[in-house]
């Protein structure tokens, strides 16, 4: 089994740890495994090294590492791993998650459309039979009501006779495929906006929810959720902030201190503090959508109401547009509804991750590591760095960006999530950088600091410091991610086959395609179009300038001149031309007169012929 590691060996060190986590009652994903096996092997406490080849020994050795890792849930860095690979597994935005519930949509009422589109019914009892599944059809497109509800089935079958009675079959039979589906999706959006403003009247709406005031309330409290989970992780990364500062200045504080996992600890809080801005950063989203649909609703429904009036009839290019834009509206609620239940539970199954802090530091523990530390929050550095700021004259072969100075400075892509980047490598604490200090940019890249010290101390060799930021994150491989550090790990990515090929645990960091365009010319032009850099042009200019001075040029006109000009053109006149390609001929033989004499018989007993020749000779002819 000794070799590199190839994916072939590295799938199957995956699943030997996998097996035997199994057996010991650990059912983990592969997923997971993978990202371990990766953060075993870049530790380099683990001396392993990508570029020998392993013994047997060696291998045996990398698969104990990841089970022990993997079976030791006291520490938190365990727990941020499988936070990220959750998270990463499990999360999508807004666009990827309606596209996804469309798919499932289309499955769901698949085999409906495929009975309603491939059926050719003759008879009047097929045919309303397919008019009964274009109902089926028309209910669960909607999702207002269940299809065993026989009033919500009444509702729908009254609407889509309004529009589309059973004489219409005839004609909807003949369409193509393709043109019975579209048709299909138009019929259950003039349904569904029938069933909504009659909802709307009060004289129906029999299963249909009211959204609006649902999403009204569910909104605010699952943002306060997020709130109030929000302040509690980051009052623990405060105070675990707060005790390794003071570890670092007090000797007698870091021996006591030492034992407890503190490092891993901040980076649980901070990994699960950014995943929750995520879903805060949704939830927020969300808010502003439904307040526009809201006000949209309203005005469509105004609208319809306004057309309709109690009308006996009206012309469907009038109204039935009316129609579908409600229906449309009201899918943008039904996908509010679907965002929000799809926040609610990431942010649910999340908190799992965060239960470690509370076994190994208890409040109370907290409380008395705590007594004579300063506890400061994130907002609270910033305020007291504001008033400090870099020195440009300080540095020549630096560029420094500040606010003032700077277009769209609040969508520069910060590095490492916006941490301090001198204190990750030196100090293995994530604070909070600064900008207003500040923005260094080195190598078209941009890094924030926490102080104006810390700024200094980085710009003298910022390479030293990022390498170092690197080694941090092989040591805690949780860092890759909360850092954002995918680009500097690349080259090792064991888990590829094991993951779908539109997702992977190592996000890249975001970018996007610019340009720059300026004019050809930001100067007047300044040619001179009598230069002349040939010597014999200029020669020939100057004889024929020497020639004119000793000529004169006279020149008359007369009335009939006056205004005109001579044309004169010259054309080749045709001329007759024949040919002859054969020539007629023709040649008469005499025609043959013969004549017969005494075939009748005479006067005598025997009969005698006489054949008279009275053919013109050939030379008459």
């Amino acid at each position: 089994m000794s070799g590199e590691l190839t994916p072939s060996v590295i799938k199957r060190i995956i699943r030997q740890v996998g097996l035997k986590c199994a057996a010991q009652g650990q059912s983990l994903s592969e997923t997971l495994v993978a990202f371990m096996v990766k953060a075993v092997v870049l530790d380099p406490r683990n001396d392993f090294n990508m570029d020998q080849i392993l013994t047997e020994n060696d291998m045996q050795d990398l698969i104990q590492l990841c089970v022990t890792r993997l079976l030791d849930t006291t520490n938190p860095s365990l727990s941020t791993i499988k936070m990220q690979v959750y998270f990463d597994m499990n999360y999508a935005n807004r666009d990827e998650l309606l596209s996804e519930q469309e798919h499932v949509l289309e499955g769901k009422v698949a085999p409906v459309v495929r009975a309603i589109t491939e059926s050719g019914p003759h008879e009047q009892e097929e045919m309303e039979n397919v008019y009964q599944k274009i109902v089926t059809y028309a209910l669960l497109r909607s999702g207002l009501g269940s299809s065993t509800d026989i009033e919500a089935i009444r509702e729908v079958t009254a609407a889509l006779q309004s529009v589309f009675p059973q004489t219409e079959m005839i004609t909807f039979i003949s369409l193509s495929k393709k043109d019975k589906e579209q048709q299909l999706k138009d019929l259950a959006m003039l349904v569904t906006g029938i069933r909504l403003y009659n909802k709307q009247c009060q004289k129906g709406g029999s299963g249909i929810d009211d959204l609006p005031n649902i999403l009204h309330e569910a909104i605010p409290s699952a943002t306060r959720t997020l709130d109030k989970r929000l302040d509690s992780c980051q009052l623990l990364a405060h105070r675990y902030t707060a005790l390794l500062e003071s570890m670092q200045e007090d000797s007698h504080r870091h021996s006591q201190l030492s034992t407890f996992k503190l490092k891993e600890a901040l980076f649980n809080v901070r990994q699960y503090e950014a995943f929750l801005c995520i879903l805060q950063s949704n939830a927020v989203t969300s808010a502003q959508e439904v307040e526009s649909l809201d006000v949209k609703f309203k005005a469509a429904m105004v609208v319809l109401k306004n057309t309709v009036q109690d009308k006996t009839s009206i012309e469907s290019k009038e109204v039935f547009p009316l129609f579908i834009e409600l229906s449309k509206l009201w899918t943008g609620y039904q996908n509010e509804m679907l965002l929000l239940s799809f926040l609610t539970n990431m942010a649910d199954n999340l908190q799992q991750f965060l239960e470690i802090q509370s076994q190994l530091f208890p409040e109370e523990m907290l409380i008395s590591l705590l007594e004579g530390v300063t506890v400061k929050s994130d907002e609270e550095r910033i305020k007291e760095t504001m008033e400090t700021r870099v020195n440009v004259s300080d540095f020549k072969n630096q560029e420094w960006l500040f606010p003032e100075t700077t277009d769209n400075f609040e969508q520069l892509l910060i590095q490492y999530h916006g941490f301090c980047a001198h204190s990750i490598g030196v100090k293995s604490i994530t604070l909070p950088g600064n900008p207003a200090i500040g923005i260094l940019k080195h190598k078209e890249k941009y890094y924030v600091f926490s102080s104006k010290e810390a700024a200094y101390i980085f710009a003298q060799d910022p390479d030293k410091f990022i390498q170092l930021n690197v080694e941090k994150a092989k040591k805690y491989a949780e860092l890759i991610q909360l850092l954002e550090l995918h680009h500097q790990f690349e080259y090792l990515v064991p888990h590829t086959q094991a993951r779908n090929v539109k997702k992977s645990l190592m996000k890249p960091p975001p970018k996007c395609d610019s340009g720059t365009q300026t004019n050809t010319h930001i100067l007047p032009p300044t040619i001179v179009r009598s230069y002349e850099w040939n010597e014999w042009e200029l020669r020939r200019k100057a004889i024929k300038l020497a020639n004119l001075r000793r000529k004169l040029t006279h020149g008359m006109q007369t009335n009939l001149s006056h205004m005109r000009r001579e044309n004169c053109t010259q054309v080749y006149l045709p001329k007759d031309a024949g040919t002859q390609t054969k020539r007629d001929s023709s040649s008469n033989v005499p025609k043959p007169q013969i004549f017969l004499k005494g075939l009748r018989g005479g006067s005598s007993a025997p009969t005698h012929m006489v054949t008279v020749d009275l053919t013109r000779p050939l030379d008459e002819t």
